[in-house]
Parts: C-alpha cells; structure tokens; sequence
C-alpha cells in the first residue's frame, strides 16, 4: 500500500503541485480513507519528501542506463532530457520550484543529490567526450560539469524564465545546444548539428 500511495501521490504532484493536493485528494483518488494514509505517513511533508526521493531514485536509474548504452555524450545529453521530461510530465507545475517554496529542507536536501549525481555523470560523460574528439581536450571539466548543473538549475528558475514566455522544452533544448556549442570540436559539432536538424525535421 505504501509504494500505492507514493506512486499516486507523484502523479497528482507533478500533474497539480505539492501545494494545492490535499491528503483528501489522494485518499479519494485512491478509494481510500485518509487513515489508511497516516498509517505510512505521518503527515503530508514525510509523504512529500518520500515521493520526491523515489521520483529522484527512478531518474537516477534511467539516467544511468541512457549512459550505459548511448552511441556519444552528444546524444546522451538529449536522451537524457527526453527521459527526466517524460518523468516529470514536463514539469507543468514546477515541482522543482514549489519545494523549493513550501519544502525547502527537502528541496536542499533534494538539491545537494541532484548536484553529487548530475556531477558525477556529466564529469564522465565531458571525459568520454574528449576521449571520442567530440568535445576540445583543452576544456576544464570539474568546471563545466559545475557550471552544466548550475544552468540546468538556473532554467527552472520561474522569476527569470516565466513559464507563460518560456516553455520547459524550449528552455532545456536551447540550454544544452548552449552547453554543447561552447565544448565541441569540429566533429563534434557536425554530430550536433546533424542531429539537431534530424530532430527538427
């Protein structure tokens, strides 16, 4: 009943918000009473915070197989962005930015993950890059695996980039065009444009 309710409970977040889904709406899109909630959780900020980290554990998964089995860091990187937006159901409600507001312990605790994952494998992924020739050998990558995290964060951002302007989509797309521009060598960039135009036809 416990991974019943986690898994409803990410779907009504990311769909409405942390903020405006009450434990009486989970407990009626459940069939369920409110009790049967409290016996796993003993209120909605330990429900919050258990939904967000299963949602962090099953990116990280699918993240890691993208990286097991792309064809170059290139591609990978908009695997990638395809996968976390396909989870996070485009991130319609700012779930980021709503736990930030109303849940900022989680939200710093969800951040330092996010940051130690995000690190690790765009340091790996920078490195594989430099190794194929696709991305200059001369780049800092401890660097711009930092400044990747920072920028991804910094799109979220609903003060600077209003989602009524800016679609999510649009936003990662363009920032990792951005990134990828700034780092590729020549042959990199023919693997980037090629799939760029690839993708938009």
């Amino acid at each position: 009943m416990r991974e019943q309710i986690i898994n409803k409970s990410a779907e009504l977040f990311l769909t409405l918000g942390f903020k405006s889904v009450t434990m009486d709406d989970i407990a009626n899109e459940m069939g369920i009473s409110k009790k049967t909630i409290y016996v796993h959780f003993a209120n909605k900020t330990k429900l919050v915070e258990a939904v967000t980290f299963e949602l962090f554990g099953r990116i990280c998964e699918g993240i890691d197989g993208i990286c097991n089995t792309s064809l170059n860091p290139i591609e990978q990187l908009y695997d990638i962005k395809m996968f976390v937006m396909h989870h996070l159901k485009n991130e319609k409600s700012s779930p980021q930015y709503q736990l930030k507001k109303y849940y900022p312990q989680i939200y710093e605790v969800l951040r330092i993950k996010q940051f130690e994952k995000m690190h690790g494998s765009v340091s790996q992924s920078l490195q594989n890059g430099i190794d194929t020739q696709l991305f200059r050998p001369n780049i800092d990558v401890d660097f711009i695996s930092r400044m990747y995290f920072n920028g991804m964060t910094g799109i979220k951002d609903d003060t600077i980039f209003p989602q009524n302007i800016f679609s999510m989509d649009y936003l990662m797309e363009s920032y990792l065009e951005y990134h990828l521009r700034a780092i590729v060598t020549d042959k990199g960039l023919q693997i980037l444009n090629k799939f760029i135009t690839s993708n938009q036809s």
